[in-house]
């Protein structure tokens, strides 16, 4: 079966963009790109991206407009709203769980959960993130978008594995 993986970064007190959005923010404490490049390790991996019509919209008028960064991969957008489906990118008012259960049954790679903060939580609520692949970034925002909001009850996660580089620590966690 399918592993569903959350692979994002956050600010030190646990925000995944500041109090107006915005993910600029996102370098080590040099203020360049970390040089371990894990994004491009990660990305090997998955053929199927899950999102919100947040991280959606911020990637096609923010981040990268005009070029869609997930070539070659099926990415689902969680929204009501709709939008104009191209050849891999689905827009879909789905349960996200049933989409995430029925994504899992499919053969492939890693299904990827890109974000935002209601998506993780859904997911987290229904235990149904099986990895965790997060990068703390040296800041604190002290308000913004939390990753995680309250839960009803704990996650017990396991360690797999860190790396630091540039004050940026990853850390790779697996459900117990």
């Amino acid at each position: 079966m399918r592993k569903v993986v959350l692979y994002i970064g956050m600010s030190l007190d646990g925000y995944i963009a500041g109090p107006d959005g915005n993910v600029d923010w996102m370098s080590g404490q040099d203020g360049v790109e970390e040089t371990t490049d894990t994004y491009s390790e990660f990305i090997k991996e998955v053929d199927t991206v899950v999102m919100g019509w947040n991280t959606y919209h911020q990637i096609t008028t923010e981040l990268s407009p005009g070029v869609w960064p997930y070539e070659g991969m099926t990415t689902y957008v969680v929204t009501h709203r709709g939008g104009e489906p191209a050849e891999k990118i689905k827009f879909t008012d789905e349960s996200l769980c049933e989409l995430v259960r029925r994504l899992k049954q499919k053969e492939g790679k890693t299904i990827w959960i890109c974000g935002g903060a209601n998506i993780v939580w859904q997911l987290m609520e229904a235990d149904m993130i099986d990895r965790f692949q997060i990068s703390i970034i040296p800041t604190i925002w002290g308000g913004g978008v939390r990753l995680f909001g309250d839960l009803e009850q704990e996650r017990k996660l396991q360690l797999i594995q860190t790396r630091n580089e540039n004050g940026i620590v990853e850390l790779i966690y697996e459900r117990r």
